[in-house]
């Protein structure tokens, strides 16, 4: 038992977090890439060229200039895998002035009361369930975004994050990354580009396991962890969304971006090495600027069925929004896992104003 507890552990840490004095894993800090708020979840991510609130510290900061008040917070919670896994994002931003803003966001991503059983074996050979204690997995990020205005429909962006993850008390790492954007509006177009981890984000990693635990590894012939970096290679993504004004109550937002990867190939729709491309879109249907009805398609993969069909599956996500005042309750049925599987989570978002003073943009 003790073993099996070990490989588990053993695998999660060397497989997810990276071991190696300087690798490039494929889905490194991943966590960073989920997403933030319903209304963007419920549109397949397909929002960095639209974003316009509190959340757009986390999409594209160019949107923080494009704010309806002063001062605005976003919250959520999110549960995934049964509840196994929980993720939760806070963020608040605040204008400057007319044409700049900033924000600051933090996201934590992780599975807790994760049983210990290194010591449930004594000396002796005797189990003991008194000795089992707990601890948790969890990626962290803190986000300090700003957003400017410039002259002729041009906007530049900017975050400067700082991410620690930890394995109880056996592995931790600190890390620090740079994002970039740049947005352009046109009558009702928007186009936008987002470079996250333009400089490259690191993580140093650094190992705290006991006698006990190296022997493990040993036994069980896996590689012991060394202390070292694990590097995140640059994403860029960039989108276009138009509005469309459907009579005098309804309108329209809709929105194809693009992700591209530069750290190998993977299983979307354009796979290549070192670029792949992930198109997804989404949109987003507002009466009187009241309620929304939300839908997305992206997480184009291909997958092979028993019978060794090779098939491409998508994701379709849905989401609702209603908008009271100074508040904005948002809902999102989606999913992060893979799309033939369709693991979807029911997730929640709020968006208010601290300070419900319009300021014209």
């Amino acid at each position: 038992m003790r073993l099996s507890i070990f490989i588990l552990l053993t695998l999660f840490v060397s497989n997810f977090y990276g071991q190696s004095s300087s690798s490039t894993p494929k889905y490194s800090n991943e966590f960073l890439n989920i997403g933030v708020g319903a209304r963007a979840l419920g549109m397949s991510n397909s929002i960095i060229a639209s974003t316009n609130d509190v959340h757009s510290g986390y999409w594209n900061p160019t949107g923080l200039t494009n704010l309806a008040s002063d001062l605005q917070v976003g919250l959520m919670h999110a549960e995934y895998f049964a509840g196994i896994a929980k993720y939760d994002y806070g963020a608040i931003a605040k204008r400057i002035d007319s044409t700049s803003a900033f924000a600051v966001s933090f996201i934590r991503f992780g599975v807790d009361n994760i049983p210990n059983t290194t010591e449930l074996i004594d000396a002796q050979g005797n189990i003991n369930y008194d000795r089992i204690s707990y601890f948790s997995a969890a990626d962290m990020a803190f986000l300090l975004s700003y957003g400017k205005k410039l002259k002729g429909g041009l906007s530049l962006g900017g975050s400067a994050k700082i991410i620690h993850r930890q394995v109880g008390d056996f592995a931790k790492a600190w890390g620090f990354g740079l994002d970039f954007s740049a947005s352009y509006q046109y009558k009702k177009w928007r186009f936008a580009a987002l470079a996250r981890d333009i400089t490259t984000t690191f993580n140093a990693w650094s190992y705290n396991l006991s006698d006990e635990m190296l022997e493990t590894f040993t036994l069980t012939g896996n590689e012991i962890p060394e202390n070292g970096l694990e590097i995140t290679l640059p994403r860029i993504i960039i989108g276009a969304s138009r509005t469309f004004d459907i009579g005098e109550n309804f309108n329209l937002i809709t929105e194809l971006d693009a992700d591209v990867t530069s750290d190998g190939m993977r299983n979307v729709l354009i796979s290549a090495s070192p670029f792949s491309i992930d198109p997804h879109f989404g949109m987003e249907l507002g009466f009187k600027n009241i309620i929304f009805l939300r839908s997305g398609v992206g997480n184009i993969q291909q997958s092979t069925e028993f019978n060794g069909k090779e098939i491409t599956t998508v994701q379709p996500n849905i989401g609702l929004g209603i908008k009271i005042k100074g508040l904005s309750i948002d809902y999102a049925l989606t999913d992060i896992g893979d799309a033939s599987v369709a693991l979807y989570s029911n997730i929640f978002s709020l968006r208010f104003n601290l300070n419900p003073k319009s300021i014209s943009n």
